[in-house]
């Protein structure tokens, strides 16, 4: 038996043993190996749970159900509003722990209602070590379960265990929710977060596939990956983004040549402003 393999069996042993759970979803890579791992276990007994708010680009809630539906795990949506939070909105560097705090806490009511004790996330191995990470204050105040992190399960080692299952998002590049793109200390509102989620949108049917478009009040700055740069060099492109993105109410549009960074709108540069409140702690932006 491999590492890897005894790993995986531990964290489906651990799960095996409690009389239900409920795992927050994002279908992101993480949570959903926790899903596929508890479905493995539990069966019908676990239950993968999504909270549907202003921050969830519509795309990333599709997904959800998709690869809920690949795992044949029961799915339940919850929707809240992170923008009812005036400290969530204040957009301070501990965003990431007022967000996580009011998903994780509709994960428990939802727990709650079904009669289940056990919430989980998909904190890794890796994610305590990666920089300002407030969010995984939340789910140690809360006491959620993070069954990748207590069987030292590595964000390399959750997409093998992806791979095992045949899950399709075993590469999905890492997913944060749209709050990350808007720098500290400017709001967050429903206008930015509507018009970053458009124009990320058009950037994906244009075929990119890293990216982020941050929003420095109304100055668009777009971020791709390295290896998509010269493509989005291209005249053609530049025109079209520009004339696109005005339109969405984008004063200026504005090419990033550093490419795409994670956490490059936070304080400091940290890693963690794109922690993927999507539910997955482990996600990066």
């Amino acid at each position: 038996m491999t590492t890897v393999e005894a790993k995986l069996k531990a964290a489906r042993d651990d799960l095996a043993a409690r009389d239900g759970v409920v795992i927050a979803f994002s279908g992101g890579v993480d949570s959903s190996v926790v899903a596929a791992l508890a479905h493995d276990a539990l069966g019908e007994d676990a239950v993968a749970c999504t909270a549907k708010s202003e921050t969830l680009p519509e795309a990333e809630l599709e997904d959800a159900r998709r690869v809920a539906e690949e795992i044949g795990i029961r799915h339940e949506i919850v929707s809240f509003s992170e923008l009812e939070s005036d400290a969530f909105v204040e957009n301070d560097d501990e965003r990431c722990y007022h967000c996580r705090t009011m998903r994780l806490g509709e994960m428990l009511e939802t727990a709650q209602s079904l009669g289940i004790r056990t919430v989980c996330d998909g904190t890794n191995a890796d994610d305590p070590g990666a920089g300002h990470r407030p969010g995984l204050q939340a789910v140690e105040e809360l006491d959620v379960h993070s069954p990748l992190l207590a069987h030292d399960i590595s964000k390399d080692e959750v997409r093998q265990i992806a791979e095992y299952y045949d899950l399709s998002v075993a590469d999905k590049p890492a997913m944060a929710c749209l709050s990350s793109r808007i720098p500290t200390g400017l709001e967050v509102t429903e206008d930015r977060l509507t018009r970053i989620e458009r124009a990320e949108a058009l950037l994906r049917q244009w075929g990119f596939d890293q990216f982020r478009v941050r929003d420095h009040d109304g100055l668009a700055r777009i971020e791709v990956s390295p290896d998509e740069l010269e493509r989005a060099l291209e005249r053609s492109f530049i025109e079209t983004v520009r004339a696109e993105l005005t339109k969405l109410g984008f004063d200026h549009v504005t090419l990033d040549l550093h490419g795409y960074r994670t956490g490059s709108v936070s304080p400091d540069s940290e890693m963690s402003a794109d922690e993927d409140p999507i539910t997955d702690t482990s996600s990066d932006d």
